[in-house]
């Protein structure tokens, strides 16, 4: 919240404590005689001139007696002069009572505050990402606007990424093609309408295969425009586990946790491709058996070394296996087509 819209709020509720409190600290004062206004110091005067007036006229109007009317017609008039010569009343408005205005006053406050200050209480009880796609779900007016008043492609990214987060896909397809209209090469744009497009979640999901070649051409293409991007490859190996691409995916999604070591989007995607490469690949099934517990699943070090940066020989590599070095225990058993499939496997590895 601004200081500003504090500042305000903290006025709002002075005045409203203000309003209510005065009325019950100031010194008690006497009462003021009936009939007075303590605004109007000649209320006492009109009000017994108007009287008299009154009595006057209506003596007049029931008297019969002309010895006595002349009199009776002097004096009214003497009262007419006088009421004539006081000032004019004050006029009254509809001033409302302290208290009535300190109840509004309140009020105000807590409608400021519901509009304010509430919504940040129920955000505070959600977890980080939670909040984080509700203040984006807000926010997509704002930047929609924007980006259509501009023209301007950052403004486009700002709006597709806000709407992606809050997994509004329809706003995040129409931005991000928006910004592609207005430079192609941007590879965060490419790859979350190529995989939203595939995913069946924009607002032009494919309808042939050959729209879902296209969609897939914007990941890969991505990918290619920015390797070193995690999310490049993190899409790219969502991508092409969906046409069925399994190694290359595995391939890409190992990259992608390479490249960001703390990311867990595809763990389960993960576990299930090594599964099914294990099951039928000889190379895997040894290297998880007997490897991976020290060398980490991808071969990129735990315990043991990064078997990528060994430059060792296939001699080399095999001696090592079936003899051990160093804290490395030997495996004589593994031999034969499971040790040929092994070698190979980190040999690839090496290039």
């Amino acid at each position: 919240m601004s200081a500003v819209l504090i500042g305000v709020l903290a006025l709002l509720a002075l005045a409203a404590l203000v309003a209510v409190v005065s009325p019950l600290r100031g010194p008690a004062t006497a009462a003021a005689p009936s009939g007075t206004d303590p605004l109007d110091p000649d209320a006492a005067e009109r009000l017994r001139l108007e009287a008299e007036r009154d009595a006057l006229l209506a003596e007049l109007t029931r008297s019969g007696d002309e010895v006595r009317r002349p009199d009776l017609e002097h004096r009214a008039a003497r009262t007419l002069r006088a009421l004539d010569g006081l000032p004019p009343a004050p006029r009254r408005g509809n001033v409302l009572p302290p208290a009535v205005i300190g109840v509004v006053l309140a009020l105000l406050v807590v409608g400021v505050g519901a509009v304010t200050f509430v919504p940040k209480w129920q955000l505070a009880a959600l977890d980080t990402g939670e909040r984080l796609a509700v203040q984006d779900a807000l926010s997509l007016p704002g930047l929609q606007a924007r980006a259509q008043r501009s023209n301007d492609k950052a403004d486009y990214l700002a709006w597709g990424d806000a709407a992606f987060s809050a997994s509004v896909y329809d706003q995040a397809s129409a931005a991000y093609a928006g910004a592609l209209k207005l430079d192609p090469r941007q590879p965060k744009a490419l790859r979350r309408l190529g995989i939203m497009l595939l995913s069946g979640q924009g607002s032009a999901a494919p309808k042939s295969e050959q729209q879902a070649s296209q969609a897939f051409l914007l990941v890969r293409t991505a990918a290619q425009l920015a390797p070193s991007d995690p999310e490049s490859q993190l899409l790219l190996g969502y991508a092409l586990n969906n046409f069925g691409e399994s190694k290359l995916a595995l391939a890409a999604l190992e990259r992608y946790r390479s490249l960001d070591p703390t990311g867990r989007d595809a763990d389960d995607l993960i576990a299930t491709l090594r599964a099914s490469s294990d099951q039928a690949d000889p190379a895997s099934r040894v290297y998880a058996a007997n490897c991976a517990s020290c060398h980490g699943a991808g071969g990129r070090g735990g315990i043991g070394p990064n078997l990528h940066e060994s430059r060792l020989s296939r001699a080399a590599l095999q001696s090592v296996i079936q003899n051990g070095k160093g804290a490395m225990p030997a495996f004589p058993n593994i031999k034969g087509a499971p040790l040929s499939a092994l070698l190979t496997r980190l040999e690839e590895w090496q290039q």
